[in-house]
């Protein structure tokens, strides 16, 4: 049974942590926490949604167009909302404000568009397939959503330190004026990273609407709530951080659930990651990062 629960767990985990990742790397660039990335996951959920039941896409195609639809949506919001403030002196909240009008527009639109019910990705989309793997029973979709998120996490990771624009994302991290006087594009990476944090939220949403099997406009809210916990949890700024905030967050909401009850879940979990920021303030993996000059 203890170990049915850790591979459920781990499903949810995988999600929680793709979503912090995207989140994390937009506070770790730009020092911007961008209320709006719910709202992008809910986006790409719906695109997801669309693509199969419009275009009858395959998994692979729905989280393409998920990403592609997600990522254009961040770049945009960098474009029109957080670009402009960072051309000038700004209080550091008014990025925020920015994007929570962000996102009031989007999930606005989208009610008026999809309204408050709850859609469903069809039922035979990915097979109900089950594998017994040294007692433990997972579910093809389980070793997707997990197989999934590891694979994007491996990618960025990679990205990040092998490829030119992935060491000029990690410059501008470091020092934006120093990046920008060695003639690295600094506004363009700011918009490189809105965008790859922006698609990886669109990607949880399809995982996540697979994962409970129900997709609404609403979905945005408390997902962004547990990124917030995630990413303070693991420290601000750190990828290693994310992830392992979203594993203690999705195995603390599992276990809770299993083996205490389901009304308690969020009291439970949000209760772990307070006492666990009063051992250690600033996060699992250290210090809020912070720029010179």
């Amino acid at each position: 049974m203890f170990l049915q629960q850790i591979a459920n767990a781990l499903a949810l985990s995988a999600v929680y942590s793709l979503f912090a990742i995207g989140f994390t790397l937009i506070f770790g660039v730009l020092e911007v926490i961008t209320l709006a990335h719910g709202a992008v996951f809910m986006m790409g959920a719906f695109a997801g949604l669309i693509a199969v039941t419009k275009f009858n896409a395959g998994l692979a195609s729905t989280l393409l167009v998920s990403m592609i639809v997600s990522g254009l949506a961040g770049y945009l919001i960098d474009l029109i909302a957080v670009g402009p403030l960072r051309k000038r002196k700004f209080h550091h909240l008014a990025p925020m404000i920015a994007t929570i009008g962000c996102a009031t527009i989007i999930t606005s639109t989208y009610q008026g568009i999809f309204g408050a019910e709850a859609y469903r990705f069809p039922f035979d989309f990915v097979p109900s397939t089950s594998y017994d793997i040294v007692g433990i029973q997972l579910t093809l979709l389980q070793l997707i959503i997990i197989g999934i998120s590891l694979f994007l996490m491996v990618v960025l990771i990679f990205f990040l330190n092998k490829t030119r624009w992935g060491k000029a994302v990690r410059a501008v991290a470091e020092n934006p004026r120093t990046a920008a006087l060695l003639g690295i594009p600094v506004e363009q990476v700011f918009r490189l990273t809105m965008s790859i944090s922006s698609a990886f939220g669109g990607a949880a949403g399809v995982l996540t609407g697979l994962n409970f099997n129900t997709i609404h406009t609403f979905m945005g809210g408390p997902i962004l709530h547990r990124g917030i916990a995630v990413i303070i949890l693991g420290g601000m700024g750190d990828i290693r951080g994310a992830m392992a905030g979203g594993l203690i967050l999705g195995f603390s909401e599992i276990l809770s659930v299993a083996y205490i009850s389901s009304d308690f879940r969020d009291a439970i979990s949000f209760g772990l990651l307070f006492l666990i920021l009063l051992v250690r303030p600033s996060g699992i993996f250290g210090k809020v990062i912070e720029r010179k000059g």
